[in-house]
Order: C-alpha cells, then structure tokens, then sequence
C-alpha cells in the first residue's frame, strides 16, 4: 500500500491533467478506501496543495500554472491518453524505448508505468521520469543536459550526445504539429535537435499526437513525413483525412 507521501504525489499528477479529482476514482487508481482518500484531500488542502469541493479536489489559484507546459498537460488529455495507449503495442519485453519531451510522453508515461512488462526507458522528460521510476520492472535511463524548467526537461550538446550512444527500438515522439505540406513542426526550438536525431537513431520512428494537430503548422520544421514509420492519434480523424496521409507514405491509426 502506498504511503500518504506516495498518494499525495499521484493526486496531484492527477490535477495536472483534469480540472478536478473524485474521491471515488482515486480510491479506485490507488486501491484505498473512500475514507482514506478524503482524509489525504483533507491533509493536502491543509498544507495548502489543494482546495477539496464536494466529491473531489481541485487546484487552488495560487497553484494554477500556465506555464508552457503544465498548461498544455490540461488541454485534450483524454485524446492524449486515447493515442498514448494505441503506443502500448509497439512496446515487447526487453526492447529500447525513447521518449522526448512534451505533454503527450507524460501521459503515456503513465500509461507505461501500468505495464507487467520489462523493458527500457531513455528520456529527457522529466515529468515521464518521475511517473515511470513507480514501476520497478522499467529500467529508466534519465538522460542529461541542460535543464529547461518550463518543459521539465533537458536538452542541448550534452543532451543530444547522451541520447546518440543509444539506438532505441523504437522512439515515441510528442510532437506539436502535423500537415500535408509542411510535415512535422514544432515551437521547442531546444528540442527539435533531439527530435531528429532520435527520428534517425531509432529502428521505429512513432509520432503521438492528439487530433487537434492535425492540419496545423507551428514554428520550424523538424521532420517530414516519410521520417516517421507510423503516426498515432485518436478517433477524431475521419478516413478522408487518413487517406490524405497515407497518399503522403504515413499511415494515421
């Protein structure tokens, strides 16, 4: 059973992703009673970390971030976790996985820390570290660099050089853009080097995204679409569009 410490933590994880919490779904995710779900809200808001409603919690003002990323965690994290568990597949026992920094690698994160499965995890997500280093079974490779405190991650030479001793089986990329004509973009201009190594490096290249990149652009090109083996999403894209795309040599499920 997890200690109060533990709970509080996953709580709180939680509230990075939704609005607010019940008390009955905790008790259901962290497999306690409904009584010690409510004292630990109580505790928390005690210490100031939450405000408990009626049934549930929610963040107080004071710690409502918009932060580039805390912010982005919020929106369309049912469609984020919809794709981030299509990625589940792709993952066998024993095999190299990568992650890159961004919203959508946390959820699938946490998706990964459910597993019954032993693999290995490289990363320069640290939000998806602290979620994945829960699971014993998961070896988790945290890779290093210079530290960007709005994305929770690092980057830059030392970074990149980290990542390059690696070659992952497969490579899942949070990415923030997808079209037709301009392929994969993205506004992380730090990021975007380990992005296109990892998409070179990797034996399966493996965009996640939610639906609503579909279509848009955002500030630099970073891969085109023939870099990418497979791109998954939610069930927000009709089979006209997934049409569009395959025409283009990428498959979207």
């Amino acid at each position: 059973m997890m200690l109060y410490n533990e709970r509080a933590e996953v709580i709180l994880q939680q509230l990075q992703l939704q609005s607010t919490v019940k008390v009955g779904e905790l008790s259901q995710l962290l497999h306690v009673s409904v009584d010690t779900i409510r004292r630990d809200l109580k505790s928390m808001e005690q210490s100031g970390l939450i405000k408990c409603v009626r049934g549930g919690a929610c963040l107080p003002e004071s710690m409502i971030s918009f932060s580039n990323f805390t912010g982005r965690e919020i929106v369309n994290s049912d469609l984020k976790r919809e794709a981030s568990r299509k990625a589940l597949d792709y993952i066998r026992e024993g095999d190299v996985v990568a992650l890159n920094s961004g919203t959508t690698n946390m959820i699938l994160a946490q998706e990964l820390a459910a597993l019954n499965r032993k693999f290995t995890v490289v990363t320069n997500n640290y939000a998806a570290v602290n979620i994945l280093m829960q699971n014993p079974s998961i070896r988790l490779i945290a890779v290093g660099g210079t530290v960007d405190p709005l994305e929770k991650s690092t980057y830059g030479t030392v970074c990149e050089e980290e990542f390059g001793r690696y070659i992952p089986d497969v490579v899942f990329l949070s990415l923030n853009a997808v079209s037709n004509n301009d392929g994969f973009t993205d506004f992380r201009f730090d990021e975007i080097g380990i992005i296109q190594l990892l998409a070179k490096t990797a034996k399966k290249v493996i965009a996640v995204m939610d639906s609503s990149k579909l279509g848009k652009r955002s500030k630099k090109k970073v891969l085109s679409l023939d870099e990418v083996d497979l791109l998954l999403m939610d069930h927000h894209v009709s089979e006209e569009i997934r049409e569009q795309y395959r025409k283009k040599g990428i498959e979207i499920l």
